[in-house]
C-alpha cells in the first residue's frame, strides 16, 4: 500500500456493471483535477482473441490465472506504489480503438490484439484500474495487497447473468446457446477466483432486483435502476470515516440493514458513489500532499 502513489481498483465480473463506477470515479477525478493512470484489466489478458477461442474451445475461462497475468498485475501495483511507475498496455475491443493506438505508437494491429508494453505516464496522481481481477489471488500471487482502495461491484448471481446474456446478444451477437455455455465454463474459475475478491474489498455495490428474476435464461430485458435497490457494505467504515447519518440524510429513502451495510434506491447508485468515494479519494489527495 502506498499513500505516494495510491492504487484505486473497481473490480467485479463480465457483464457486473464495472463501468458505471468507472464513471463515478471519472467524474470525481475530473472535479477535483485529478490526474489517474487507467489500467484496463482486459490488458492483462495472457492470450488475444484467436488464441483464446482455441482455448476457450478446449475448455479455459477467461477468470482464471492460466488465462490472465496475475503476476503482472502484481508487479503493476507494486511498482507503481513505489514509484509510480510501471508497464501498461491495451486490448484493442475493435477498429477504432485499433486506428488510435496504431497511430499513436506507430504500430500495425488488429482488433483482438494487445499494443506493446509501454510505460505508465508519468506524474499521475493515482493508478486506477477497472477489470476482472483488481483483488484476485491464487497460489503465486497475492494483488490485493497493493491495493489502497478496493471497490466491488457484484450484482446477485442471476440480475449478473441478465445482464451478461442481454450484453452478449445485443453487442456481440452470441446466441442463446453459446452464452449458456460460456456461464457454465467459467463457473468453477468465477467460485475459485472471481467471487473471494468479494472478500478483500473496501467496499462492495450490489444491486438487488425487486422483481422476479429467478429464471434469467427467459428474461426478457434487465430490471432498470429502479426497479432494484443497492446494498453497500464497508469492510470497516472507520478506515474512510464513512458517516452514516450524512449518507441516510442525503440519499432519499436509504436505509440501514447492518451496522456496516446501507441500502439505496437503484436510481440512486450513480449520487450514491461520487458522496460515498468523491470524501475517500480526496482524503487520499491530502495525505498524497
Amino acid at each position: 500500500m502506498s499513500i505516494k502513489h495510491p492504487v484505486v481498483v473497481v473490480t467485479g465480473s463480465s457483464g457486473a456493471g464495472t463501468t458505471t463506477v468507472k464513471r463515478a470515479f471519472e467524474h470525481i477525478f475530473n472535479r477535483e483535477g485529478i490526474s489517474a493512470a487507467v489500467i484496463e484489466g482486459d490488458s492483462f489478458h495472457r492470450y488475444d482473441r484467436i488464441e483464446m477461442r482455441d482455448k476457450m474451445a478446449k475448455g479455459m475461462s477467461h477468470f482464471g490465472p492460466e488465462a490472465n497475468h496475475f503476476d503482472k498485475i502484481a508487479e503493476l501495483f507494486k511498482e507503481y506504489g513505489e514509484t509510480g511507475g510501471g508497464k501498461k498496455r491495451y486490448y484493442l475491443h475493435s477498429e477504432e480503438e485499433a486506428a488510435h493506438h496504431n497511430e499513436r505508437l506507430g504500430v500495425s494491429k488488429k482488433p483482438g490484439e494487445f499494443t506493446p508494453w509501454e510505460d505508465v505516464p508519468a506524474g499521475t496522481d493515482l493508478l486506477f484500474y477497472e477489470g476482472l481481477h483488481g483483488i484476485a489471488k491464487d497460489d503465486k500471487t497475492d494483488i490485493a495487497q497493493f491495493v489502497d482502495l478496493g471497490v466491488g461491484v457484484v450484482p446477485n448471481v442471476n440480475l449478473e447473468w441478465i445482464q451478461k446474456i442481454h450484453r452478449d446478444s445485443a453487442e456481440r451477437g452470441y446466441s442463446a446457446e453459446a452464452i449458456v455455455d460460456t456461464i457454465l465454463r467459467r463457473m468453477p474459475d468465477y467460485i475459485n477466483y472471481i467471487t473471494p475478491q468479494f472478500s478483500r474489498t473496501d467496499i462492495n455495490f450490489q444491486r438487488v432486483a425487486t422483481v422476479d428474476t429467478s429464471n434469467p435464461f427467459i428474461a426478457r430485458d434487465i430490471p432498470i435502476p429502479d426497479e432494484s435497490f443497492v446494498v453497500i457494505r464497508f469492510t470497516d467504515p472507520d478506515k474512510f470515516d464513512i458517516d452514516f447519518s450524512y449518507l441516510l440524510a442525503m440519499i432519499q429513502n436509504s436505509f440501514m440493514s447492518r451496522r456496516n451495510t446501507i441500502v439505496v434506491p437503484g436510481g440512486k447508485m450513480g449520487f450514491a458513489m461520487e458522496i460515498i468515494l468523491g470524501p475517500i479519494i480526496d482524503k487520499m489527495m491530502k495525505e498524497r500532499g
